[in-house]
C-alpha cells in the first residue's frame, strides 16, 4: 500500500536563530520557449444540468445528466437554486447535484498530476427538502481526503462571497480519478452538493529532484523534495500589482489569478494618493504604504525557456508587479507586506515571483531587497538581476519555500506573513523592492489529509460569555504592571497573528513607581505560571519586520492591541467590508471622523468615562503613528495609561478633575530585543523603524 509523504514536524527548527538561505532560484534562461500548456483532459462538468452550456467566460461545460461521468446518476437529486445573487455566473452555479448518499464520480484520465477544482453557490434550493444550513460533507480523491464536513454556506459566509472555488492538485497513478461525495453521518438531515466540477491536467512545477528546484524550509539551508505522493490545496494564487486574471487568460491550467491589493497589509481607508518620480501612484495611509503598481514598460517581452516555461505563469502575471515607490526614506520605514489566512497544522509550499520589468533597473545591485516569511529570513539580498545571470529585463525567476504551522489549540486559524525590505547592506541603487506574483499551497498531512476545521469569522466564532468576562477584567482597578500583563495574556491566549521566533525580553527599571493604594503588583511567580515558564509556543512579536525590529516597532503592535482591547476584535477579519478589514486603519479613521464611538465594544462603551476614553484612544493614535520617530516611547505609553486608569477611578469615585503630574514617569524602563544573541536598543541606534 502507497503511503502518504509525512510532513515531519520542525517546529524545533523554527525556533532557532534565522538562518540565511542559498537555495537557487529557477529561471528563465533564454526566450525559446513561449507556448501555453496544452492538457491532455480538460473536463468541465456542469453539475445538475441535463446538458452542455457555455459559461460567460466562453468555456463548454457539459452537463452531468447521462455523461459517461456519472454513471447511476438517476438516484442523486437534480436541483436548482432558488435565487441567482448579483455577480453570480449561470454556468456552472444555477444547476446542482445533491447527494443524499454517498456517490463517486469517475473520471478516465492519463496517470499524473491533476487540479482538481469543486464550484459551490449556497443558496437555498426550489426543493424545500434541501435546506442549505443542513449541508455537511466530506469530499475526496482516492487515498486523499479534500474536504471533511463542510459545509459550503459557513464558508461563504466567512469569506463575505456568494460563491466559492476549491482547488486541488492530486497525482493520479491509475486510469481513473474517482471523486466521492459523503454527507456527514453525524446529521440525518445532512446531504452533500456540487455546482460544477472541473478536472485538469498539468506538469510538475511544484519541485524536481535536484536540491536546486526543491523548495527551502524557511529558516534552514534545508529543501524538502515534493513527490508523486504529495496532495495540495491552493490557498492563495495572487497577480501582484495587476487586476484579476481569468481562467481563459492563464497560460493553459485555467487558474484564477485574484487582485492582491486586499491581502496586502493595512490595505483599506484612509489612504493617500501620491504621485511618484516616475509619475505611477503609490497609496500611503495611516496604518503603513501599501506600494505602486507598476505594468512593464513598453517593448520590454517576457522571456521564458524551457526551464521556466509559460505555464508557471501567464505574461500578464510577470508583466505587472508591486513595488515599495521611489522614496528611499518612506521605504526603509516600512515594509511592503502581504497577509493570507491558512488553516493550523499543516505545511504550506509558498512561491515568489519575480521580474525585471522596468528600463530603471538595467544592472546588478540597483535593486536589492531582503524576503521574509512569518518573520523569518527566507532570503537576504535578493537581485533579481543577479539570480537571472545579468540576462537582460523581462526574465522570470520564480523561488519556492515551506513553512510550518503546527497545530495549537490557541486557534485553528493562522496567518502567513510574506514581507519585503530594502536591504541596506548591499548599498542598491533604489532602496526598494518588488514582488509580480504570489501562490500558497497548503501540503496534505501525513493521512493524506488536506481538510481543515469550518473556516468561521470571528462574528460565527464570538462567545459573548467569554467577551463578558474579559471586559470585566478591563474594569478592575489594576496598575500599570497589570495593564501591560493583560493586554499581553491577552495576546498569548488569542492573538497570534503577528508569529515570529524571536525572543522579546522587557526589563523594568527596580524603581518602577507605583501607587500605594492602587493596583496589584504581580509576582515573577505569578507571571512564570501564566506565560507556562515563559514558554516558547506562547511569545509573540512583530508580523512583518524581518530582523529589523525596534522598540518603536513594539509601540506600533502594541497600539493595535489596545484597539483589538476597546473594540473587542481582531487586528484583521476579512469577514467585514474592505474599509474595515484592518482594525489599525479603520480606528484611525474612526477617530478622526469623530466616530470612535461607533466602534467600542458596546459591553465596554457605557462603563468608561469619557476623559479616560479620550485619553486611552489618543495613546492608541499615537502608538501608530506612520513612521516610528512620531511615536511615543514605552515607557511614555505606560505613563499615559496610568493616567487613563486613575481618570477612570477619579470619574467612579466622583472627583470632578484630576492631575496627571501627580504620576511619576517610567524613566527607569527599557525594552531589549533580542534577535540571535544580540539585543537591539532602538531608542539609541535609531529613532526610526517600524
Amino acid at each position: 500500500m502507497k503511503t502518504h509523504r509525512s510532513i515531519p514536524n520542525w517546529l524545533s527548527l523554527l525556533l532557532v536563530a534565522v538562518i540565511t538561505a542559498f537555495i537557487e532560484p529557477t529561471f528563465a534562461q533564454n526566450s525559446t520557449a513561449t507556448t501555453a500548456y496544452v492538457p491532455v483532459e480538460m473536463i468541465f462538468l456542469n453539475c445538475g444540468a441535463p446538458k452542455g452550456n457555455q459559461s460567460q467566460d466562453g468555456l463548454s461545460w457539459e452537463g452531468d445528466f447521462g455523461s459517461r461521468y456519472a454513471l447511476g446518476i438517476q438516484k442523486t437529486v437534480s436541483a436548482t437554486p432558488s435565487d441567482q445573487a448579483f455577480g453570480v455566473p449561470t454556468v456552472p452555479y444555477m444547476t446542482a447535484r445533491i447527494f443524499q448518499t454517498p456517490y463517486t464520480y469517475s473520471f478516465p484520465v492519463t496517470p499524473g498530476r491533476k487540479f482538481v477544482r469543486l464550484h459551490f453557490y449556497p443558496s437555498n434550493f426550489t426543493d424545500p427538502k434541501f435546506v442549505t444550513p443542513d449541508s455537511f460533507f466530506s469530499v475526496s480523491v482516492g487515498p486523499y481526503t479534500l474536504l471533511n464536513n463542510f459545509s459550503a454556506l459557513l464558508t461563504a459566509q466567512a469569506m463575505s462571497y456568494n460563491y466559492i472555488i476549491k482547488e486541488f492538485s492530486v497525482n493520479i497513478s491509475s486510469s481513473t480519478l474517482n471523486l466521492t461525495f459523503t454527507p456527514s453521518p453525524a446529521n440525518k438531515k445532512a446531504f452533500a452538493f456540487v455546482n460544477g466540477i472541473e478536472i485538469v491536467s498539468m506538469p510538475q512545477f511544484f519541485g524536481g529532484s535536484d536540491t536546486f528546484t526543491q523548495p527551502q524550509i524557511v529558516g534552514t539551508m534545508t529543501t524538502l523534495p515534493i513527490d508523486e505522493y504529495t496532495a495540495f490545496e491552493t490557498v492563495a494564487r495572487l497577480n501582484v500589482g495587476g487586476s484579476t486574471v481569468s481562467p481563459v487568460d492563464d497560460s493553459g491550467l485555467y487558474r484564477e489569478w485574484d487582485d492582491d491589493s486586499i491581502y496586502i497589509y493595512g490595505a483599506a481607508v484612509g489612504r493617500l494618493g501620491v504621485l511618484s518620480g516616475m509619475g505611477r501612484r503609490i497609496d500611503i495611509h495611516l496604518g503603513g504604504a501599501v506600494g505602486v503598481t507598476y505594468p512593464k514598460d513598453p517593448n520590454v517581452t517576457i522571456k521564458y525557456s524551457d526551464t521556466l516555461p509559460e505555464y508557471i505563469a501567464p505574461p500578464v502575471v510577470y508583466g505587472t508587479a508591486r513595488l515599495m515607490g521611489q522614496n528611499a526614506s518612506v521605504n526603509l520605514n516600512y515594509n511592503l507586506t502581504w497577509i493570507i489566512t491558512v488553516d493550523a497544522g499543516f505545511s504550506y509550499f509558498v512561491r515568489l515571483h519575480f521580474c525585471e520589468i522596468t528600463y530603471l533597473i538595467t544592472e546588478i545591485n540597483m535593486r536589492v531587497f531582503d524576503i521574509f516569511i512569518n518573520n523569518m529570513t527566507a532570503k537576504e539580498a535578493f537581485d533579481v538581476m543577479a539570480y537571472t545571470n545579468h540576462s537582460g529585463l523581462g526574465v522570470p525567476i520564480y523561488l519556492d519555500f515551506i513553512v510550518f504551522f503546527p497545530n495549537t489549540s490557541a486557534s485553528s486559524q493562522q496567518d502567513i506573513w510574506v514581507s519585503l525590505h530594502p536591504d541596506i547592506y548591499t548599498k542598491p541603487t533604489y532602496y526598494d523592492a518588488e514582488l509580480n506574483g504570489l501562490e500558497i499551497f497548503k501540503i496534505n498531512d501525513s493521512s493524506g489529509n488536506l481538510a481543515g476545521p469550518i473556516f468561521l469569522s470571528e462574528q460565527q466564532r464570538a462567545e459573548p460569555s467569554k467577551k463578558k468576562q474579559v471586559q470585566h477584567f478591563l474594569a478592575i482597578k489594576i496598575g500599570v504592571p497589570g495593564v501591560v500583563l493583560l493586554i499581553s495574556l491577552l495576546a498569548f491566549m488569542g492573538w497570534k497573528r503577528w508569529r515570529q521566533q524571536k525572543v522579546i525580553q522587557q526589563s523594568y527599571g527596580s524603581s518602577l513607581p507605583l501607587p500605594s493604594n492602587r493596583g496589584h503588583l504581580f509576582s515573577f511567580s505569578e507571571i512564570k505560571t501564566a506565560t507556562k515558564d515563559f514558554s516558547n509556543s506562547l511569545v509573540i512579536g512583530v508580523g512583518g519586520f524581518g530582523k529589523k525590529l525596534t522598540e518603536k516597532s513594539d509601540v506600533y503592535s502594541f497600539g493595535i492591541v489596545l484597539f483589538e482591547v476597546l473594540c473587542g476584535r481582531p487586528a484583521l477579519d476579512h469577514s467585514l467590508p474592505e474599509e474595515q478589514v484592518s482594525l489599525s486603519n479603520w480606528a484611525l479613521h474612526c477617530k478622526q471622523n469623530a466616530m470612535i464611538d461607533q466602534i467600542i465594544d458596546p459591553n465596554l462603551k457605557n462603563d468608561i468615562s469619557p476623559d479616560s476614553l479620550e485619553k486611552f484612544v489618543e495613546i492608541a493614535e499615537k502608538c501608530l503613528a506612520y513612521l516610528g520617530i512620531g511615536r511615543p516611547s514605552m515607557g511614555d505609553v505606560l505613563w499615559n495609561l496610568e493616567v487613563a486608569l486613575q481618570m477612570h477611578s477619579g470619574f467612579e469615585m466622583g472627583e470632578s478633575s484630576f492631575d496627571p503630574t501627580s504620576i511619576s514617569r517610567y524613566e527607569g524602563m527599557t525594552s531589549s530585543i533580542v534577535v540571535n544573541g544580540d539585543s537591539v536598543f532602538s531608542d539609541l541606534r535609531s529613532p526610526k523603524g517600524r
